[in-house]
């Protein structure tokens, strides 16, 4: 792993440029505040890294001064994940209740409770970004009327959010993930969810995959990945969204909010969350409205 102490300003720009450069590499970004302004970003690889590479990213968004700072250290092989997810404690989103094994019992009879264990991919529900994307579909699904709805669910990791429309919506839902690790857990996690049934999730880089162009257009769409991937999306993700269905943007630093908007321009924005730093947007395609018939006028 390497990691640096910085201001939240740079701890920010230095984590998005980090994320985006070093996209689809073995590798994951933290941001945490150590109080008084301090935060430390660290970096954890699957491998050995290009030191020379990672400190010219960093040199690059937040100056020579901090690329000297930063400090790599090799880790003793350890489920980082799993003993990570061991002290964290259930998080409610709404009526949605995400939690372990240990913790069933925590579930009331108002809530929907998901269960997600110890995996290699991400999306535990105690990251802002999947929390903000579960208080948008819980807002959604209490004012949509209840119909035949397609759902897609981009970068899908732990198929948390997926799992989630289907229990809620009652509706079959298409998850896609780059990673096959992902897609394996997802699977795993929708059947332990009682959703095996209603989730179907399928290894596809980005939107090239015959499946997805067959069920389009869709009336809801998760993207909760990173600014980047977004941008580039951008254009085939406004394509396969259906009239009136609602686009849920995540994975956001709350700076980046703009440039996103940006990018999905065509779609109007219908709510914003912030929470914990980090940004979920709403937004939504509008049906063109009918053009108006002339009627011939009756004679008096």
């Amino acid at each position: 792993m390497a990691w640096l102490a910085t201001d939240e300003q740079s701890g920010e720009k230095l984590s998005a440029r980090l994320s985006e450069s070093l996209y689809g590499d073995p590798l994951a970004v933290s941001l945490v505040d150590n109080g008084q302004n301090q935060w430390q970003v660290a970096i954890h690889f699957g491998g050995i890294p290009d030191q020379r590479k990672i400190r010219a990213l960093v040199a690059a968004a937040a100056g020579s001064e901090a690329a000297k700072r930063l400090r790599f250290e090799r880790l003793a092989k350890q489920d980082w994940v799993k003993a990570s997810l061991e002290g964290l404690r259930p998080v409610q989103a709404g009526r949605f209740l995400i939690h372990g094994a240990h913790d069933r019992a925590r579930v009331l009879p108002n809530q929907i409770g998901i269960e997600i264990e110890a995996a290699l991919a991400f999306g535990t529900g105690h990251h802002g970004t999947t929390r903000g994307c579960l208080l948008a579909l819980d807002r959604i699904c209490r004012s949509w009327l209840r119909r035949q709805r397609r759902i897609f669910d981009l970068g899908t990791g732990s198929g948390v959010l997926a799992i989630a429309a289907a229990r809620t919506l009652h509706q079959h839902v298409l998850g896609t993930d780059i990673d096959a690790e992902a897609v394996r857990v997802a699977r795993a996690n929708a059947r332990l969810n009682r959703a095996g049934v209603l989730v179907e999730v399928l290894r596809a880089n980005g939107l090239a995959n015959h499946r997805l162009r067959t069920q389009a257009p869709f009336d809801l769409i998760f993207a909760n990945i990173l600014l980047g991937p977004l941008q580039r999306l951008a254009a085939p993700l406004v394509k396969i969204a259906a009239p009136n269905a609602r686009v849920i943007l995540s994975g956001l630093l709350s700076s980046q909010a703009n440039a996103a908007l940006s990018a999905y321009r065509p779609l109007a924005l219908e709510r914003r969350i912030d929470t914990e730093g980090w940004t979920t947007l709403v937004l939504a395609r509008r049906a063109r409205p009918r053009p108006a018939v002339a009627r011939p006028r009756r004679r008096s």
